[in-house]
């Protein structure tokens, strides 16, 4: 069987590296880019699309080992959000924001008034953004997935580190979600999380941040399709206040600390668990 290693495309919806090794980064809150009718809706401070994972697809380009794939959305989280499921059904019992929020994560509106999107518009953006990722997505885990065997699949995020209306205090700096258990073998949660407490970061598993709807829906084990959320306080790696400015020195601290999560990744073999 041939591979697609080093194969690269760009759509106005994500952008996509193709290797040949079973690890896949996926960054899906990353992007700026706003249709132009979404722009003219939007209030002067949603403009600022505080809720960016900001820096997070140059964070994962870095970090990326070589032979593994990659894909990053471009499209802001504000058009739709990749992370929930179509139907719009609350993943955490606390304060969120939905599929096609109108509140940022402070509870602020999104929309100038009467400039909300109605149904049709909603339809319009799953089928239309939150669709056609998904297609490329399950595509991508089951190609690696028939080249391999299995799919090692890290779903890269990051968040302010203080968010009052989301969670008390101040997040951990590295939080690893694996829906509970449900999303990854055992061994593997456990290397990668014995990776994160050797940082020089404080690190949390299946704290406030269990994984989404990415880690819950394609969580699969069973299927040899393993997934890992990380949710990363951005104070590790950059200013937490408009423009959003990166901090190389502390994210070059931040690097070291993603690479040996993602060298513990790629040690795992499902042969190795069965051993």
């Amino acid at each position: 069987m041939t591979s697609d290693a080093g194969k690269s495309m760009q759509t106005p919806l994500f952008h996509r590296l193709q290797g040949s090794s079973p690890l896949l980064l996926n960054v899906p809150h990353a992007g700026t880019e706003l249709p132009d009718s979404l722009r003219a809706a939007l209030t002067e401070e949603a403009l600022d699309l505080c809720d960016t994972d900001w820096h997070m697809d140059r964070i994962a380009r870095d970090v990326l080992p070589g032979g593994a794939s990659l894909m990053t959305a471009r499209q802001s989280r504000y058009v739709v959000d990749l992370n929930r499921p179509a139907d719009d059904l609350p993943l955490y019992s606390g304060n969120t924001t939905g599929l096609i929020s109108t509140i940022d994560f402070d509870g602020t509106p999104l929309y100038r008034p009467g400039q909300e999107p109605d149904e049709a518009e909603r339809a319009a953006r799953i089928e239309g953004y939150w669709t056609p990722y998904h297609v490329a997505l399950a595509a991508e885990i089951e190609r690696i997935r028939a080249l391999h065997g299995y799919c090692l699949m890290l779903d890269v995020h990051s968040i302010r580190s203080r968010v009052p209306r989301l969670f008390e205090g101040r997040l951990p700096d590295l939080n690893l979600g694996t829906n509970s258990g449900d999303s990854c073998a055992p061994a593997l949660s456990d290397a990668a999380f014995a990776a994160l407490e050797a940082s020089q970061f404080s690190a949390v598993r299946n704290g406030r941040f269990k994984g989404g709807f990415i880690t819950r829906h394609y969580g699969q084990p069973a299927r040899g399709v393993h997934v890992l959320q990380i949710e990363i306080a951005q104070e590790c790696y950059m200013l937490e206040e408009t423009p959003w400015t990166y901090l190389p020195e502390r994210a070059d601290q931040l690097k070291v600390a993603l690479a040996a999560l993602i060298a513990a990744m790629t040690s795992f073999t499902p042969e190795a668990e069965l051993s």
